[in-house]
C-alpha cells in the first residue's frame, strides 16, 4: 500500500445536505493478509482465524505456498499478487507465465478457490509497461493448463484516476489503463482497485469532513453532470473509477475494491474509533453497491494485522483489524 495522492479529491465541491441511508451486508467483504512482521501467527492459525470470523475472501501479496496450503479446502475466496517483483519476469514471455502458473496455480486449485490473479500491485514508473504483457502471457498460460475459470487483472492506486471530482468526470490518467481496461473487457476480469479515503481525508480535512470520509451522517456532494448523490466519500471514489473505464471503452467491467481501510494509530485522524467507524461502515456499506452501481461490490479491507515491520509512515504498521496475537485492534462485526 503507497501513499495515495488525493488531496484535492472534492476539495471544492463538498455542501452539508441529507443523509441517506445505506444497505448492509457482509457477503462483499474479505481482508488482505499482508506478513511484514516478525511476529505474526502460522499460517494455519491465520486460516482459522478468517474462518472463525466468518471471513470468506483473502488477498495476499505473493505466492507464499505456506499460506496457499493453509486456504486450501476452506472456501476462502483468493486475489492471488504475483508480486511486483515477478511482474517483468512474467511479462517477458509466455513460457515463464506458464512456469509461474505450474508452480503457483495448479498445486493449489481448485482446492483452493483463486478467484483473481493481480498483475502488480500499485505499479509505478516503467514498470507499467510490463504490465499489459504480463497479463496476457498469464491469461494464455492459465488457458493453456486449462485454468481460464481464474480472472487476471492488476490492481491500481486511485490516483490513476484524474479529474475525479465529480465522480462523472473520472478518467484514467496513463494511457496505458485503456488498454489494460480493455483487455478486461474482452476477459470478463474485473479492474482491481485500493481506494483509500482516509489519505484524501488525512490530506484535505478543510473540505472534505471526517462524517463523508468514515460513512457518517451530514454530508451530501451532488454530481452536477448525472444527478447523481453522495454521502459517503468512497462510493464518490469507486464511480470515478467506473466513469474511467467507460471513457476507455470498457463499461461492463466491474471493478473490486482490492484495498480499503483506515489506521489505528500513528497519524492524523489514525485512531482505533476512526477506524472502527470507517471499517464497521464499510462492512456494512458495499453489499449495496455505489450511487452508479448498485449491485454488491466486492472488497478487500486492509489489512488482517498490524506489520511492525512495513516501512513509511507510522500509519503503515497500523492498518491491521487485529493484533499479531490475534486479538481484536478494535471491535468489529463481520
Amino acid at each position: 500500500m503507497a501513499r495515495k495522492d488525493v488531496a484535492s479529491m472534492l476539495a471544492a465541491a463538498l455542501f452539508i445536505g441529507a443523509f441517506a441511508a445505506v444497505p448492509t451486508s457482509v457477503q462483499s467483504i474479505g481482508v488482505c493478509y499482508g506478513v511484514i512482521g516478525n511476529n505474526l501467527p502460522s499460517r494455519s492459525d491465520v486460516v482459522q482465524l478468517y474462518r472463525s470470523k466468518g471471513i470468506n475472501g483473502m488477498r495476499i501479496y505473493f505466492a507464499d505456498g505456506q499460506a496457499l496450503s493453509a486456504v486450501r479446502n476452506s472456501g476462502i475466496g483468493l486475489i492471488l499478487d504475483i508480486g511486483n517483483d515477478q511482474l517483468a519476469n512474467i511479462a517477458a514471455s509466455t513460457s515463464n507465465a506458464a512456469s509461474w502458473v505450474q508452480n503457483n496455480v495448479r498445486p493449489y486449485y481448485p482446492a483452493v478457490n483463486i478467484k483473481y490473479i493481480a498483475a502488480g500491485n500499485e505499479v509505478q514508473g516503467g514498470a507499467t509497461q510490463s504490465i499489459l504483457p504480463a497479463m496476457r502471457n498469464l491469461n494464455a498460460a492459465l488457458s493453456a493448463a486449462g485454468l481460464g475459470a481464474i480472472k487476471v487483472s492488476t490492481s491500481i492506486r486511485f490516483d490513476e484516476v484524474a479529474n475525479s471530482f465529480p465522480p462523472s468526470a473520472g478518467v484514467f490518467k496513463n494511457a496505458y489503463m485503456t488498454d489494460v481496461a480493455r483487455l478486461l473487457a474482452s476477459t470478463g476480469a474485473p479492474l482491481l482497485a485500493n481506494v483509500y479515503p482516509y489519505f484524501a481525508y488525512r490530506d484535505n480535512p478543510g473540505s472534505i469532513s471526517l462524517n463523508y470520509a468514515t460513512f457518517q451522517p451530514g454530508t451530501t456532494v451532488r454530481d452536477q453532470n448525472n444527478g447523481l448523490t453522495y454521502t459517503s466519500l468512497f462510493d464518490a471514489m469507486v464511480d470515478a473509477v467506473y466513469a474511467a473505464l467507460e471513457k476507455a471503452g470498457a463499461p461492463a467491467v466491474k471493478v473490486v475494491v482490492s484495498e480499503s481501510g483506515w489506521p489505528s494509530a500513528g497519524g492524523f485522524a489514525a485512531s482505533a474509533g476512526n477506524a472502527r467507524t470507517y471499517n464497521q461502515g464499510l462492512i456494512n456499506h458495499v453489499g449495496g453497491g455505489t450511487p452508479k452501481k448498485r449491485e454488491a461490490l466486492e472488497t478487500y479491507i486492509f489489512a488482517m494485522f498490524n506489520e511492525n515491520q512495513k516501512t513509511g509512515d507510522a500509519t503503515e504498521r497500523s492498518f491491521g483489524l487485529f493484533n499479531p496475537d490475534k486479538s481484536p485492534a478494535y471491535n468489529i462485526q463481520f
